[in-house]
């Protein structure tokens, strides 16, 4: 369906020939002519002189479209020149495909009066204002553009691969050179070592070094200790002497 105004505009037609046309003459050749018809205006070619079954015309036409109107009548004639001429067959030649497309070149079929094949017609169409708009029926939007990719320049060499988002980043040459430790070195040196603040419920001597102890402190003396030989002769009763002496 055409979106814009034909009205006024002009259409080519070339009459080319006509081809296996029937045959009105029974002693003679005929001599066929071609009529064309749009709206009003009316165009008939030479008579082609005893062209008989297949005359050839070569004639251009120019017709005014009309808004609406989407077909040319075209009939063939034999010409006489004693009696009236002899109809020899028409039909109607479709404008649809020249208007959308610009051109049309097809054989057209013609009948006669009774809708019997009469032969064929050979027009050429030209409609050289085709898919253009007029400005009275200019579009209310504008034409649409893709818009131009940006130019990106070439790479001199091949850029490197992104990098993943989870990978980590590359080790330092020294591991943790700019962490300070707040804590002392493990374990801690004699000299930087402190004792605790609290003293120590034991003796300096506790716990001993071996166990048991040295032979000699050990076995203790026997108990009661033995007695003494006293100083004195005779010796007397001394309390530390259990029981006395006989005497």
């Amino acid at each position: 369906m055409s979106t814009y105004s034909i009205q006024g505009q002009p259409l080519e037609v070339t009459v080319i020939g006509c081809t296996k046309l029937k045959d009105t003459e029974w002693i003679s050749r005929q001599d066929p002519y071609v009529c064309l018809e749009y709206g009003s205006t009316k165009f008939r070619t030479t008579t082609c002189t005893d062209g008989g079954r297949n005359p050839t015309f070569q004639e251009k036409f120019v017709f005014s479209l009309i808004e609406g109107l989407r077909e040319i009548i075209v009939t063939v004639w034999n010409s006489n020149t004693v009696t009236y001429d002899d109809f020899i067959g028409n039909g109607k030649i479709q404008l649809a495909k020249v208007l959308a497309e610009g051109y049309d070149d097809s054989s057209w079929s013609l009948q006669t009066k009774t809708g019997r094949h009469a032969g064929e017609v050979r027009l050429i169409l030209h409609f050289a204002n085709a898919n253009r708009p007029t400005s009275s029926f200019a579009p209310s939007a504008p034409p649409f553009h893709a818009p131009t990719p940006p130019q990106v320049p070439a790479y001199a060499t091949m850029p490197p691969p992104p990098a993943h988002p989870t990978a980590y980043p590359p080790p330092n040459a020294t591991p943790y050179a700019s962490f300070q430790s707040p804590y002392p070195s493990y374990p801690p040196s004699s000299g930087t070592y402190q004792t605790s603040m609290y003293s120590s419920p034991y003796p300096p001597g506790y716990p001993p070094t071996s166990y048991p102890p040295p032979p000699s402190a050990y076995p203790p003396n026997p108990y009661p200790p033995p007695p003494q030989a006293s100083p004195f002769y005779p010796p007397g009763p001394y309390p530390g002497v259990y029981p006395p002496p006989q005497y």
